[in-house]
């Protein structure tokens, strides 16, 4: 499909650059697809009300992924040229001493070049202490691979000294990060550290609403899957069929998978809470919808025609335009209600993005 189907124009006052306060504060447009106009098919709520959007016997599924101060500053060295201020994001762990990241300024950097994190000069340590690896390999569009003189949970402590919490670009280009982002910027609910992005349907999701759910008889489980800084980057090819989506690893268990479908065989909906738990449900899914146990990397891109087989409701946020995520939203619900969708947050004044408010998502008719 063409891009520029998925596009539309946003002010730039709709990005959120804090989260509704106290969490779980937050707006939610419910959008019912087959509802007769576009205005039939959309209900604003809040994320409070929830429990009463879904039925007992549904099962939410959370992603507990926990984000990692991925962004890395340092200085290259190289014998017989000048140090060069070098910025990493991190993205896909591949060995216990290796990591695929995005570089700035990539086209300075060649295999072999070293980088010295976490200090201010090429030999001066900082007071966190310092980090240093080596340029492995160089792929397409910035892309490098960083092996470290460290490996495994010694690699983790260092990278948690050094690294900064990697705010979305839209948020991090208009304020710096600070103390607040560290409890803002993760879910209540976070457990296995490895993503550089949070899952941020999740964000809304309070100790409270989770008690009320629980009460309401709404299901929860878990699976993980380690969001990458790719989820950042926008699509610049013109067709749908020339986007390469970056890998991401997810965990989804036989117990969790087992009892995701005995939810469905006694009638219940899974409630994928965020993208990011549809996407691996989806990657987990056989033809019939039933789930299997899936642990590695997946690439899946789902776009209007993927058929969803595995997920019954989806809260996600508001996405950029030309994402995506926006072609996700848009295959799970259909694009024509999407574009609907989102123009009345707009002209209703929804906050957009990874602090903005969220929806509730049903999918359109097959």
């Amino acid at each position: 499909m063409r891009v520029d189907l998925f596009d539309f124009d946003l002010p730039e006052a709709s990005i959120a650059l804090r989260p509704a306060e106290p969490r779980g504060a937050g707006r939610l447009l419910v959008v019912r697809p087959g509802g007769g106009s576009h205005r039939d098919e959309l209900e604003d709520a809040r994320v409070a009300d929830l429990p009463g959007l879904l039925r007992r016997g549904d099962a939410l599924v959370f992603n507990d992924t926990q984000v990692i101060p991925a962004r890395l500053h340092g200085i290259r060295t190289r014998p017989g040229a000048p140090g060069q201020r070098t910025e990493v994001m991190l993205h896909l762990r591949e060995t216990p001493e290796s990591w695929r990241a995005f570089a700035r300024p990539a086209k300075r950097l060649t295999v072999g070049d070293r980088i010295a994190f976490g200090r201010h000069g090429a030999s001066e340590p900082c007071e966190r202490g310092g980090l240093d690896a080596t340029v492995a390999a160089k792929g397409e569009g910035g892309e490098i691979t960083l092996r470290f003189d460290l490996a495994g949970p010694a690699l983790d402590e260092a990278v948690a000294a050094v690294g900064e919490l990697p705010l979305p670009p839209y948020i991090a280009g208009k304020r710096p990060t600070d103390a607040r982002d560290a409890t803002d910027y993760q879910t209540v609910y976070a457990r296995n550290p490895g993503a550089v992005a949070a899952p941020t349907a999740g964000l809304h999701v309070s100790d409270d609403l989770l008690a009320r759910c629980d009460a309401a008889g709404i299901g929860r489980h878990t699976l993980t899957l380690h969001v990458g800084a790719g989820t950042f980057l926008p699509v610049k090819a013109e067709d749908t069929a020339d986007h390469r989506m970056h890998a991401e690893v997810g965990i989804l268990d036989a117990a969790t998978a087992d009892a995701l479908n005995a939810v469905r065989a006694a009638g219940g909906r899974i409630v994928a809470v965020g993208t990011t738990a549809l996407r691996l449900l989806e990657s987990a899914a056989d033809a019939e919808g039933r789930l299997h146990p899936f642990a590695g990397p997946t690439e899946i891109f789902i776009t209007p025609g993927t058929r969803i087989r595995a997920v019954d409701a989806l809260m996600t946020n508001f996405h950029l335009p030309r994402s995506t995520l926006f072609m996700l939203v848009s295959a799970f619900s259909g694009l024509d209600t999407m574009r609907a969708a989102y123009a009345h947050a707009i002209a209703e004044g929804y906050r957009f993005y990874s602090y903005g408010d969220s929806s509730l998502l049903f999918p359109a008719p097959v």
